[in-house]
């Protein structure tokens, strides 16, 4: 039984199948900025949303993002070299907080990053004041490769088979990529109604019109989403 659209595995999801079930980085980061700019529209308090696209998060990086309010979360850089993401379930037997991790990353999780991420390696916003990197699964891919990497972990000690790195939880909206599976999610979170065609509508990076926006929020205006739109670097007509 899988928790991924799918993505099947014996015994469970890890972030093996999560990796063949990723699109390449082009429709990843462009998924990614429709479902911040769906969230963005829903949820006028950043903080309470889960979904962010940082489009300026350096000169030379994007930031994909998300964090469920109860210490699940994920983030994936997005350059030239290509993209790097991390998860962090903090209920998994492999976090390093748990009793299993010794305070140390899990075994395998990190091994054999390339060059060209081993910076994140370090990235104070990814690690904790003792310089452990917070996560329980990673994967990467760059430009060149036609998919994406994981490190050689090993699950055959833990408990919870379904989702031990809680990979397929945590990116379930980027392995199924549907907006049936996002309004499924926001009706729940949100509870509330939610316009399917004006979920397709911004998914598909369409430009945002009063429309849309109304039939999504009709508190909200598009003079209203204008910073998000710049921040998720949101096409406009």
């Amino acid at each position: 039984m899988s928790a991924v659209s799918g993505v099947r595995s014996h015994g469970g999801v890890t972030v093996y199948d999560v990796a063949r079930a990723l699109p390449g980085i082009e429709e990843l980061r462009d998924h990614s900025r429709g479902l911040a700019m769906v969230e963005a529209v829903l949820c006028p308090e950043w903080e309470s949303r889960y979904y962010s696209f940082d489009a300026h998060w350096s000169e030379r990086e994007q930031l994909a993002s998300m964090k469920d309010g109860s210490g699940g979360e994920y983030t994936i850089v997005l350059s030239s070299a290509g993209a790097f993401a991390r998860a962090f379930d903090h209920e998994s037997q492999m976090s390093p907080f748990g009793p299993l991790a010794d305070g140390q990353t899990w075994p395998g999780v990190l091994d054999g990053v390339p060059e060209a991420f081993r910076e994140y390696l370090t990235e104070p916003a990814f690690t904790d004041e003792d310089g452990v990197h917070v996560t329980t699964a990673c994967l990467w891919r760059e430009t060149t490769d036609t998919a994406w990497h994981t490190g050689p972990v090993k699950f055959t000690d833990l408990e919870d088979r379904e989702d031990p790195d809680g990979s397929g939880r945590l990116l379930h909206l980027l392995t199924n990529r549907t907006a049936e599976a996002y309004v499924e999610f926001a009706e729940d979170y949100y509870e509330r109604p939610i316009d399917i065609e004006a979920v397709r509508h911004v998914l598909a990076l369409r430009p945002l019109t009063a429309e849309i926006v109304a039939a999504l929020n009709p508190e909200a205006t598009l003079a209203d989403l204008a910073e998000d739109v710049r921040e998720i670097g949101y096409p406009t007509a």
